[in-house]
């Protein structure tokens, strides 16, 4: 057989499905499908959200948790009949969650059309909040400290 080429990796959903050499490559497709997984990751300042769309599984088939710094989703359904046979689907998908968020304010929503929403808001540190008075404490002066230290340095140098 032939070895593939990057043309077949790197232009999966621009090359047509017959390739240079006329052989009909129908793997071309599906990897194409298997890429658009309808997901979506934002991070900004305020939170990091994952949107994924889960409308081919119910809402008891749909699993969220933290685990050691990972938000993991996991779908699965048992085979199921349908028009051309039985499919079952199964996925578990891994995120790393950024600095800055904690397992404990991860939130979850499923919205009616099946696009699950995981949010996770980023802590405000706690040095950042609120009002604290900072004491001032007195010391010597400062200008005649600074000379005393470069009439020091410039007798070294001679």
């Amino acid at each position: 057989g032939r070895a593939l080429t990057p043309v077949d990796l790197l232009t999966i959903t621009a090359a047509p499905l017959l390739s240079r050499d006329h052989y009909y490559r129908p793997w071309r497709h599906l990897a194409a499908a298997a890429r658009d997984v309808g997901s979506s990751i934002k991070a900004d300042k305020d939170k990091f959200q994952i949107n994924l769309d889960v409308q081919h599984f119910a809402p008891e088939e749909i699993s969220v948790k933290t685990v050691d710094g990972y938000i993991v989703v996991e779908a699965k359904h048992e085979e199921k009949k349908d028009e051309h046979g039985y499919i079952s689907r199964q996925f578990v998908r891994k995120y790393a969650m950024p600095e800055g968020t904690t397992p404990e304010a991860v939130e979850s929503k499923l919205s009616s059309d099946g696009v699950l929403t995981i949010t996770a808001p980023r802590k405000v540190p706690e040095a950042i909040k609120g009002e604290r008075k900072v004491a001032i404490s007195h010391t010597g002066p400062v200008r005649k400290e600074i000379k005393d230290q470069t009439e020091e340095t410039e007798k070294k140098t001679e």
